[in-house]
């Protein structure tokens, strides 16, 4: 019983210091927009990743639900907020919570047959999910905005302005950061796993 709740414990404060890495990168990213006007780039999600891996589904979901309560109190979603408070809110905030719960569920499911494998896995699916929310919310709540934004910028198609202008490069770039940074996030679980398990 004690060293379940040394374990547990453990785990708590794993969790709590992912929690202030994932608004400390968020912050981060506001304050270096001005010298990358031209990109919103994110690297809140690799503490996502890992705090999903190891601790869980429950674990990738919070710290990504913090990802999206950052996000609005930063004021990064303040054009959206300006046009549609409710959509942005549901937006911001599912496509951050459901990308960390996807990658702790991928890495749950993965890791049985490979840690390695879920590790890859999760640092795919997590920045795929938060992109593809954000996508599917642009469409339910902005449609008509960013069609008027599209047109202004020349584009006949909502989906081409979307993925062009609005998302293309960004998630290109997230994404690979994520994989290639996936030795070190595989490493980082590793090491993370091994603690807990020598301590538990």
């Amino acid at each position: 019983m004690k060293d379940e709740k040394k374990f547990n414990t453990q785990k708590l404060v794993v969790m709590a210091i992912m929690t202030a890495i994932v608004v400390l990168l968020q912050i981060l990213a506001i304050l270096t927009r001005p010298l990358l006007p031209l990109f919103s780039i994110t690297l809140v999600l690799m503490p996502i990743v890992i705090g999903a891996a190891l601790i869980g589904v429950g674990a990738g979901g919070w710290l990504g639900f913090v990802f999206g309560v950052a996000v609005l109190f930063s004021g990064d979603a303040n054009v959206f907020l300006a046009i549609n408070p409710a959509g942005t809110v549901i937006t911001v905030l599912a496509k951050g919570a459901l990308a960390g719960f996807a990658a702790g569920l991928a890495y749950k499911i993965l890791s049985v047959k490979s840690k390695t494998l879920g590790a890859i896995a999760t640092a795919v699916i997590c920045p795929i999910v938060n992109t593809g929310i954000f996508t599917l919310g642009s469409y339910v709540f902005f449609y008509d905005t960013l069609s008027e934004w599209g047109i202004a910028e020349g584009f006949t198609s909502v989906a081409a302005f979307l993925f062009i202008v609005m998302i293309g490069i960004n998630f290109i770039i997230e994404l690979g950061l994520n994989i290639v940074l996936c030795p070190a996030i595989i490493r980082l679980i590793q090491y993370g796993q091994k603690t807990f398990v020598e301590n538990k």
